[in-house]
Parts: C-alpha cells; sequence; structure tokens
C-alpha cells in the first residue's frame, strides 16, 4: 500500500509539473538557458574549395570564409572603412542571444522575457548612434509578444500585445530594417502556425503585427539620453505576411516577403498602402481556414497594392538588398539581389535572385535564380551598421548560410 502510494504522488507530480510548464514555457526556458553550455563556440577564418556556379552572364565563385556551427543568424555587419575582410571588423549576432566579436562568443544582454520556444529568438537588431537594439520574441505569464530591446541595458523600449492564441510560430516575424533620412524602418510579420486569429492581424490598424513599422531618429536619441524609457512606433504600410527582406534605392522601399504556399513576393513598399495579407496572395492555403475559403488572387480589384513580383512556387526568400557594384556596372539599370532559404521540388531554393528592374522602379523586367547548393540555406547579407550591402576591396560580398557559416561570393567573368 505504501509503495502504491508513493507511485500515485509521484504520478500526479509528474502531471502537476508537466501541466506548470506547459502552461509556463517560460520557466522551461529559464532552465534550458541555466543548464546551457557555456563554451566559446570556435569560429575561425577559414578560406575553402572554391565552388562556381554559372548564371546568364557571368559566374558566381564561392568558398567558406569563417565557419559556425549555430543555426541561424539574426544581422552580421563589417566595419565599411575596412575594405579587406576581416573578422575583427566583424559583429554577427545570432538569434539564441549570442553575439560574435573580435574572435569570441558572448551572451547579449536580454530580459527574462526573451524566449526561443515557438522558434524564437532575436529576429532582428538595428544600429543607431553605436547603440544596439534588436526584435525579439518575447514570453511573459503566458503571453507571447513581440519586443524592441536596448542591448546595452536589456530594457524593453517598445512591446506588442498578446498574441491572441497559442499557435504561435515565432519564424513569423521575419524583420530587416533600413535608415532613411530621420527614420528607421522596420518589418514585423504575423507570427502564426495554421491561427486564423493570428493571421488577421496584419489588416488590424490596432495591430503592430504584418505591418513595416517606423521610428523617430529624435525618439532615439531621447531614449539613448534617458529623456524617455518608452519608444513611439508607428504604422508605416500594412498586409504583410512575413516580410523578412527590406531596402532602398535613393528614396524608393523594398520588401522581400514570405507568401504561404507559393506567393513569395516583391513588393515596393509606399506609406499608408496596404499590401493584401491574408485577404489576398498567389499562394495557396496550406489548410483551408476556419471558413474553408482560398485567398483571393486579384489584388488591385481588392484595392491592395500588387507585388512587383510573386514566385509560384515559393523559393524560401530571405534577405534583400540593393545588387553589388559589379552587377550594377553591368546591368546599368535599377538591380535588387535577394537570397533564399528552403524551397521544394519544384523550385529548390538556397539561391541567388537578382530582380533588373525599370527606370522608375515599378516594374520587375528581368528576374533570374542561380541555385548554389543544396546545403545552403542563404539567410543574411553582410551588411555595414546601417544594413546596406558590405563590399570588399575586390568587390566581393558576404552572405550567411544556416548552420555552416559565412561564405564569400564573387561575380567573376562577365561576357563581353
Amino acid at each position: 500500500m505504501k509503495k502504491f502510494l508513493i507511485i500515485l504522488l509521484w504520478l500526479i507530480s509528474l502531471i502537476l509539473v508537466s501541466v506548470h510548464v506547459y502552461e509556463n514555457p517560460e520557466k522551461m526556458d529559464a532552465l534550458k538557458y541555466f543548464l546551457k553550455d557555456k563554451k566559446n563556440l570556435v569560429i575561425k577564418p577559414e578560406e575553402g574549395e572554391i565552388f562556381r556556379k554559372p548564371g546568364n552572364s557571368f559566374i558566381i565563385e564561392y568558398s567558406i570564409m569563417i565557419p559556425f556551427d549555430q543555426k541561424k543568424t539574426s544581422f552580421i555587419y563589417h566595419d565599411e572603412k575596412i575594405l579587406d575582410f576581416n573578422q575583427n571588423a566583424l559583429k554577427i549576432y545570432f538569434q539564441n542571444g549570442d553575439v560574435y566579436e573580435s574572435g569570441k562568443l558572448k551572451k547579449i544582454n536580454l530580459p527574462k522575457s526573451f524566449t526561443e520556444t515557438k522558434n524564437g529568438g532575436i529576429k532582428g537588431i538595428f544600429i543607431y548612434k553605436n547603440n544596439e537594439f534588436g526584435l525579439m520574441s518575447s514570453l511573459k505569464n503566458g503571453c507571447y509578444y513581440a519586443s524592441v530591446v536596448l542591448l546595452s541595458n536589456g530594457k524593453e523600449l517598445f512591446k506588442t500585445k498578446c498574441l491572441p492564441d497559442k499557435k504561435v510560430d515565432f519564424n513569423g516575424l521575419g524583420s530587416s530594417h533600413i535608415h532613411n533620412k530621420d527614420k528607421i524602418f522596420f518589418s514585423l510579420g504575423t507570427p502564426e502556425k495554421a491561427s486564423y486569429k493570428i493571421r488577421q492581424l496584419a489588416q488590424n490598424k490596432n495591430s503592430m503585427y504584418g505591418k513595416i513599422l517606423e521610428i523617430g531618429k529624435d525618439d532615439l536619441d531621447k531614449i539613448i539620453e534617458d529623456k524617455k524609457i518608452n519608444l513611439d512606433v508607428k504604422i508605416f504600410s500594412s498586409g504583410h505576411r512575413v516580410p523578412q527582406g527590406f531596402t532602398k534605392i535613393n528614396d524608393s522601399f523594398f520588401s522581400t516577403e514570405h507568401g504561404p504556399k507559393g506567393g513569395d513576393e516583391l513588393n515596393k513598399i509606399i506609406k499608408d498602402k496596404n499590401y493584401g495579407w491574408p485577404k489576398v496572395s498567389y499562394g495557396t492555403q496550406y489548410f483551408y481556414d476556419e471558413e474553408g475559403k482560398a485567398y483571393e488572387i486579384n489584388h488591385e480589384r481588392n484595392q491592395f497594392e500588387e507585388p512587383l513580383f510573386a514566385l509560384v512556387p515559393s523559393i524560401g526568400i530571405s534577405a534583400l538588398n540593393t545588387c553589388p557594384s559589379k552587377l550594377k556596372e553591368y546591368y546599368k539599370k535599377p538591380c535588387l539581389l535577394a537570397l533564399s532559404l528552403f524551397g521544394n521540388s519544384l523550385r529548390p531554393g538556397k539561391s541567388i535572385i537578382i530582380y533588373l528592374l525599370n527606370e522608375k522602379m515599378d516594374k520587375v523586367q528581368s528576374i533570374e535564380i542561380i541555385y548554389l547548393r543544396d546545403d545552403l540555406k542563404l539567410r543574411h547579407f553582410v551588411t555595414n551598421s546601417k544594413n546596406e550591402l558590405y563590399e570588399d576591396v575586390d568587390g566581393n560580398i558576404y552572405v550567411s548560410s544556416d548552420g555552416i557559416g559565412i561564405y564569400k561570393l564573387s561575380f567573376v567573368y562577365f561576357r563581353n
């Protein structure tokens, strides 16, 4: 009888612990962080074998420069004044909260609300006057939300409302940013995992999800000078699913956005415009939604902005930037360069994508997709502190691949 009672009490305690952890996943996050191996990640410059892939008018040569075993990057910048690519001029932020600088790996100063559950982590970094700000996934008292944190002290400066249900996938936060005059703009996706409620936030004027957002640099100045404790964040555009790449040519803004099953988009971002998600998409449903309806295709007929280009099937599009100088000089027209993660059997992803635009930059005239290699899930460009493409003295650029490292890409042997 005594043995039976002990087993019964053990089973009851196990059930209670399981329920408590399920309802309070932040507690498990804290335990995992405490138990996590704190050994420094070994990252060292190591240029390896050169691989080659033909484009239509040139060859891409690529080789590993800095190998690492971290899963995903969130931002990488190199001192733009140093034209010889150098690990000591490089700073790598990882989604798990690590940062690599000057040959060392350390933890970023983050609040207790930081969570890696639901594919969470640091999804973006922007820098202003040498101050670093991180967009991260957060969890507190069962509330999942997104926040912007000042990394020097770990303080939350901006936080969204709680997501309306637990079908959360923080991969959907996406995020990139641009500096333009007196403002910084950054993207915030809809972090849903087959959630009708979360998806609808992209059309909710009172929600920051599914939007391109803007912050005034004067507001950041007040934060830095301890004259304010909260950021004023405004909506610039709406109706976005997962806007992951973001760049500008002069004063024109462009974003790459993950579609659902198909429908990866390149959009020209215009103030106060609505890009239609989840009302319209060139992709299709992974599953039928609660009403059993498919997406509308025609954006314009539904008073939404049409994408400049939609890829069907999708390629898992990720980062976006302006083309390097070699491509600009060759094509002599507005040119954007994108990266991709996973694709599918029809389009494999893991590619470089070149968009050529007309002079008004309101139409894509050509798209070239160059598949590199099956193990390369390309996530970020190496940029300067303003998220502008970094080029070394020879015009080479650098990109990160999930779980592998940073590659150098060279565009060579152009046709005359």
